[in-house]
């Protein structure tokens, strides 16, 4: 088969194809669509790697469906196979490097996330955005009163609106507050359908519901799991998910000596800062008897909270995974006496198990819309 590569741009995509070593195509085209004449379903088919981005998975569905086979490239240690050394760097020559690479094989590959996967991802994305942008109107807002000397009271983010409405604010601040008031309405209406989305999608997937029967694991933090790791069973273990999440120690041996460094932060940023939340959330308000909390609180005793906090969340992983892989709700007894690999191999009865689902769905903040999917 040919190979070929795509150097994926936001306004123009290089296209590079060799044989033997050797440049016999470019092409640079505005639109993917427009490689028809050199990928589509009338040409030879081909084997094209593009490099792991915003686009990547639509392109690879276009060319997959042409009849080609698609390689996406781990953008993470693409820098071994060439790009971007001697600090030359652009479409046409990223795209060479990449066809080479992929001629001669050993190609660091990423994993294509399945379409169900993919929209989580998406309205995850969405409802990140909105509350991002929703903390920070508060925060804007907040930040005015104290200027004019009423500082307003602490509350829920969601009922902020409605707090502020009630007060008797001076005419000056009450226009100043007046635009962010009526655009966090606004966001609060967009927020709730979003997450309606999401409830109904979480409706599909069962395995979201089991995860969130771990202390400190709402629906938010376990949908966002499953979108990232997508299958349980493509990793052999549970030290696999947490390197891929970027939750376990950096490493350097080179020279005979080895260098232990922090945790080298690799993988879905957005999920390992979940993670720390409920690490965070375990450590604080966990029942005092749950093995995490008794393991955590041991490790904060030796080397503080933030160490402890980072352990913890990487545990949490080995716990998620293994309750995943094994279709297994989280049983505190289990997991005292034999840790998250003794928790995989657990069996368990399907009465704890609905216990475990019911318990969990009495702190799940979106529980009330996921019943309203249910009906929908």
């Amino acid at each position: 088969m040919r190979k070929v590569a795509l150097d994926l741009g936001a306004r123009k995509t290089a296209y590079c194809e060799v044989r033997e070593g050797k440049v016999v195509q470019r092409e640079t085209v505005t639109a993917v669509q427009s490689l028809d004449s050199l990928l589509g379903p009338e040409q030879p088919p081909a084997v094209v790697a593009i490099e792991a981005c915003r686009e990547a998975w639509y392109v690879h569905d276009l060319l997959t469906s042409w009849g080609n086979e698609v390689v996406l490239v781990d953008t993470t240690r693409s820098r071994r196979l060439g790009i971007g050394q001697h600090g030359r760097k652009t479409d046409r020559i990223d795209a060479e490097v990449l066809a080479l690479a992929l001629e001669r094989g050993g190609i660091p590959v990423a994993h294509v996330l399945s379409p169900r996967r993919r929209e989580l991802r998406r309205w995850l994305g969405v409802r990140r955005a909105l509350a991002e942008t929703r903390a920070q109107f508060v925060t804007t807002a907040r930040g005015i009163a104290r200027e004019y000397g009423s500082p307003l009271p602490h509350c829920a983010t969601e009922r902020f609106v409605s707090n502020v409405c009630k007060k008797q604010l001076a005419p000056d601040l009450q226009a100043a507050l007046e635009p962010l008031l009526k655009m966090l309405e606004i966001n609060s209406i967009q927020l709730e359908n979003v997450e309606l989305e999401l409830a109904k999608l979480c409706v599909t997937e069962p395995v979201i519901a089991l995860l969130a029967t771990a202390p400190g694991v709402g629906p938010v933090v376990a949908t966002c799991f499953v979108s990232v790791i997508d299958e349980a069973k493509r990793f052999r273990c549970a030290h696999h998910v947490e390197s891929y999440l970027g939750l376990v120690p950096s490493e350097d041996s080179s020279g005979g000596k080895r260098r232990i460094g922090a945790i080298s932060k690799k993988g879905n940023k957005y999920m390992r800062a979940l993670l720390i939340q409920s690490a965070w959330t375990i450590l604080r308000t966990a029942d005092r008897s749950d093995p995490l909390r008794l393991w955590a609180e041991a490790v904060a005793a030796r080397r503080g909270k933030p160490v402890a906090v980072v352990a913890l969340a990487r545990r949490l992983v080995g716990v998620l995974w293994a309750m995943w892989s094994k279709g297994t709700a989280y049983e505190a007894a289990r997991l005292a006496a034999a840790g998250s690999r003794g928790l995989s191999q657990a069996a368990q009865s399907l009465e704890f198990r609905a216990e475990a689902l019911k318990k969990a769905s009495k702190k799940q903040s979106m529980k009330k819309l996921t019943a309203a999917a249910v009906t929908h």
